[in-house]
């Protein structure tokens, strides 16, 4: 049967008219003499009358494909709540096209099927308004970035799947090459080197939906495979790239949330955003900041503060009541598992300091801590102490997380961006002397730091940037190294020897001699994107056939044990589960 319409197109405006409509079965009500069916397409449900007498529908069960051809006539009672509420279709034809067997699950919007069945069922799942609308949503968000590409005069390039590992901070999954037994592919990452050498090859403006691959543990707003909104540019200042990525942002934020986002966003550096916020990522919609209390603390005679170089503190307003002492217990708890040895309280009662450790406090102190930081009555102050700022800030900064969602202190419906810059080139590793980049190898040093490399590499900044949006990093990107002497050198600071240099990046250090343009760029992750849009904090809700918390696919059982013949095809031999090291 050919379809004339979709049922949310249909409206008052189509009275009399006849038509021809498919979908499943929603709902069914049988009055005895009628029996009205809720059909629901992908656009959305319209209410079908069918006589009995004309039409028998007692074979008809949930979740049928039925055609079905009829008049467009009003509602005797309407419904306000749909869109086609104003009007139903009197049935004068009905064929039922599949039929279904029982379904594991109720599809309706409160179902209380577990995460992995409804991932199991998952083309039944996205049958349900809720679970399909993040999909529609993400359809949306990749419509307008392309729009805006496209506007902005970037050119969409495919770069591989297949190519070589060259770990970026995660593992690699790797395939193994029948044709070269022993050698291996890598997914990518990212098309990091690639884009970069499109930039060496002249085409300026590049793009790509690109689908990347990390072999690491999962959570909420991870998976193993996922797309970025890739992008580089050639002859373009940070501020520029900055100043550009805010505007298709303030696009999609206004098409699909009807948010507007002010212009230019703020921008935190990231030794700012540890030291107010407790983290490189900070959700600024709520308060809460750290509170730097060393030189207050260094005049108690309190060991532990005069122990330590760092202690810092967070406000909770109006909780002296709730912090009982198995509550705290729950967060020292919470903070040794973060590995920070303790935490301090003290309340605020009758405008006075509580706490078992005022004794160390004399009144002057005391009284000084309660006005510098307007302490409140029944505000609880919780202290920390570290030799190590970041690993205190971090503690602190989970804390916020944990209290913010506790207290319910972050406004529905409300968006904060912000871009995080001025990065540190590296970080140690596990305070040993060797370093590791903290974004990727491939990032410029910002302008005049370059000078530390050499003896003070912990010290240089980079021309790396993050986009923040409501505490989840939406995205990330730098300016790149051009230069190849100056790429060779922070391979050798990584203590890379010159063999494996040439082995993992020789054509790229190749391809950097060859007049490349200064350039730089970022991506977004669009499933992070998609899911803040979507207001969910899982991002399996925005990915079509996502993995689980195991990274297993429930619908198709991946992975999998492959056949022997398979294995030997490509050389490979497992070892036994019982073999010893």
């Amino acid at each position: 049967m050919r379809r004339t319409n979709k049922n949310a197109k249909l409206g008052l405006k189509d009275l009399n008219k006849t038509v021809s409509l498919l979908g499943w079965v929603q709902n069914i009500r049988n009055l005895g003499s009628i029996t009205f069916i809720d059909l629901r397409d992908i656009s959305g449900i319209i209410q079908l009358l069918v006589d009995n007498e004309v039409i028998d529908t007692k074979s008809i069960k949930f979740e049928y494909l039925i055609a079905v051809t009829g008049l467009v006539q009003e509602k005797a009672v309407p419904n306000p709540n749909l869109v086609t509420g104003m009007i139903e279709i009197k049935v004068s034809k009905l064929n039922v096209i599949s039929t279904s067997q029982v379904l594991p699950f109720n599809l309706n919007e409160s179902t209380s099927a577990s995460e992995d069945t409804k991932l199991k069922y998952r083309y039944l799942d996205l049958r349900r308004k809720e679970s399909l609308r993040p999909l529609l949503i993400r359809h949306q968000i990749s419509r307008i970035f392309r729009e805006f590409f496209d506007h902005h005069g970037f050119i969409e390039v495919e770069t591989p799947i297949l190519t070589l590992s060259t770990p970026e901070g995660a593992r690699d999954y790797l395939v193994p090459s029948r044709g070269q037994p022993g050698s291996f592919y890598a997914l990518p990452q990212s098309p990091q080197l690639f884009k970069q050498i499109l930039m060496v090859a002249g085409l300026e403006r590049y793009y790509q939906f690109a689908r990347c691959f990390r072999d690491e543990d999962l959570r909420s707003d991870r998976q193993p495979d996922f797309t970025q909104i890739d992008l580089e540019m050639s002859f373009m200042s940070q501020q520029e790239i900055l100043k550009l990525m805010e505007k298709v942002l303030k696009k999609v934020f206004q098409q699909i949330v009807n948010y507007e986002v002010k212009l230019p966003l703020r921008q935190l550096t990231y030794h700012d955003a540890i030291d107010t916020y407790g983290s490189d990522k900070p959700d600024t919609r709520y308060e809460m900041k750290l509170q730097d209390l060393t030189k207050i603390g260094h005049q108690t005679s309190f060991e532990p503060f005069l122990k330590h170089k760092f202690i810092k503190g967070i406000i909770i307003n109006n909780y002296a009541t709730t912090l009982s002492r198995k509550k705290l217990d729950e967060l020292v708890s919470m903070a040794k598992s973060m590995k920070l040895e303790n935490l301090y309280a003290l309340k605020v009662v009758n405008q006075k300091l509580e706490g078992g450790i005022m004794k160390y406090f004399d009144d002057i102190t005391a009284t000084s801590l309660i006005i510098d930081l307007n302490l409140k009555e029944q505000d609880v102050l919780l202290i920390a102490v570290s030799n190590v700022n970041h690993l205190l800030c971090s503690v602190l900064g989970n804390l916020r997380s944990f209290f913010a969602k506790e207290l319910n202190l972050i406004p529905p419906h409300t968006y904060d961006l912000l871009w995080v810059v001025d990065f540190p080139m590296f970080e140690a590793v596990n305070g040993t002397s060797e370093i590791t980049p903290s974004h990727h190898p491939f990032t410029r040093p910002k302008a005049g730091h370059e000078k530390y490399l050499a003896k003070k590499p912990l010290k240089a900044l980079s021309s790396a940037f993050d986009i923040v949006i409501n505490g989840y990093e939406a995205g990330g990107g730098s300016l790149r190294i051009y230069e190849e002497s100056l790429q060779a050198q922070i391979f050798d600071l990584l203590k890379l020897s010159k063999a494996e240099q040439e082995n993992r990046f020789g054509w790229f250090l190749e391809a950097l001699k060859y007049g490349t343009p200064p350039h730089g760029g970022m991506a977004f992750g669009l499933d992070r994107l998609t899911m803040i849009l979507a207001n969910t904090n899982n991002i399996r809700d925005v990915i079509a056939f996502p993995k689980n918390v195991s990274a297993v696919c429930p619908l198709t059982n991946a992975p999998k044990p492959v056949a022997a013949k398979q294995l030997e095809e490509l050389s490979l031999v497992l070892k036994e589960k019982n073999e010893k090291n």
